[in-house]
């Protein structure tokens, strides 16, 4: 297969249709390229140099979700005021913080330019808008009720993120603590305890089995440290290969996670709070339901739920009611399943959704912050037996030839 050409970046001025001056950046694969391609999107080109690199290596901050949230709304509520979708990307884009949205906005304004609708600029930029929100835009453009929909992307992405900062928060704080303890305790080990054998040496007496335990412990890892470096480097190298390589793997490990204690509900509970947001605001934007149940698999974050709405999906879509479907899968709860029965019945299944997705949203609210003050106690037992014990083992020698003194 034939190696894609790098992209450079570039920085041009010029003018736009109206003959207003304009500037900005693009990314082509030669000067040639940027200039043709500005010129098929209407600009005259006056001035193009290649974007100089920043000093000392300097990262240009990425996207985030969070950033695209915001764009929503302030999309929405520019539209909302009647300010026109091109200008409204030309206000946001050139007042971001961010150059790399600057640029990416920018570019999106341009397609616009040239012809494309709101949903077709967006799915040329992958990377920042998923299938979820072009097809929710293609839904609002062709409703007309573009403002409206976007408020409910912004709406649904700010709930999506904060629920996921909340669950990794919940993770990510005892795993940093454990892994600094343990470091503390190789600190100790190959630095502290050896000064003390030295000075138990020089004692001449027996050491008690506690102490002499350490020591060896002490000799071991100052003698094969490298050799523990490298089996970690190597466990989160492999384990990062397969995680972003592996469909096995990540199945694997998504369904070992969810049968963990307390995670594992935080998981559950999680991918079911995002499955009935998603269907939530996709019924709500009228999207029929075998279309929205393609998109809701994959905003569940968890392939085990991925694949069950999948299977759902091909139910549905043969005839089968959304609620038998869903007892087959055999992953939502009783009260889940009643929710969306009263829904397809009623006709409301929108709002059975959004009510199902608040009440699963405060249940993992609930079970962060107890899974936070059922770690603390857990953490400092931990940091108790490893810290404490290395320094109870150097000093009982001390105690004893002190007892032995006096």
């Amino acid at each position: 297969m034939a190696k894609l050409a790098e992209q450079i970046d570039f920085i041009w001025e010029g003018t736009d249709k109206s003959r207003q001056k304009t500037k900005g950046e693009f990314s082509a694969i030669s000067e040639i390229a940027a200039k043709a391609e500005l010129r098929r999107k209407g600009y005259r080109v006056t001035k193009i140099k290649k974007k100089p690199k920043p000093l000392f290596g300097a990262r240009i901050k990425p996207i985030t979700p969070g950033d695209i949230a915001i764009f929503s709304r302030q999309l929405s509520t520019m539209l909302k005021a009647g300010v026109p979708l091109v200008q409204s990307f030309d206000i946001i884009g050139k007042g971001h913080e961010k150059p790399s949205m600057q640029t990416m906005l920018l570019s999106v304004k341009a397609d616009i330019e040239g012809g494309d609708t709101l949903a077709e600029a967006l799915k040329k930029k992958p990377l920042y808008f998923d299938e979820l929100f072009c097809n929710l835009v293609h839904a609002g453009e062709h409703a007309g009720i573009l403002e409206t929909l976007l408020e409910k992307i912004a709406t649904y992405k700010e709930k999506t993120e904060s629920m996921k900062k909340k669950i990794k928060k919940a993770l990510t704080y005892p795993i940093a603590v454990l892994v600094v303890a343990f470091i503390v305790t190789a600190i100790l080990l190959l630095f502290v305890v050896p000064v003390f054998e030295d000075l138990f040496k020089s004692f001449g007496a027996d050491l008690p089995a506690f102490t002499r335990m350490v020591i060896t412990m002490s000799e071991w890892l100052q003698e094969w440290w490298w050799i523990i470096l490298v089996i970690i480097i190597a466990f989160v190298y492999t384990f990062g290969y397969f995680k972003k390589r592996s469909y096995t793997f990540n199945h694997f490990l998504d369904r070992t996670l969810l049968k963990f204690p307390v995670v594992g509900l935080i998981l559950n509970k999680s991918a079911i709070a995002r499955f009935s947001r998603t269907l939530s605001t996709m019924s709500a934007a009228g999207v029929p339901l075998v279309d929205a149940l393609q998109s809701v698999a994959g905003a569940c974050g968890n392939i085990i739920y991925s694949e069950a709405v999948l299977k759902m999906r091909e139910e549905v879509a043969v005839g089968q009611r959304l609620q038998f479907a869903m007892q087959q899968a055999n992953l939502f709860p009783h009260m889940v399943q009643q929710m969306i029965a009263i829904g397809e019945e009623s006709g409301s299944m929108d709002a059975m959704l959004s009510k199902v997705a608040d009440f699963y949203e405060e249940e993992v609210d609930n079970l962060v912050d107890n899974l936070s003050s059922l770690m603390e106690p857990i953490i400092m037992v931990i940091l108790g037996i490893l810290v404490g014990g290395l320094i109870v083992a150097m000093y009982l020698p001390i105690f004893k030839l002190g007892a032995a003194v006096g």
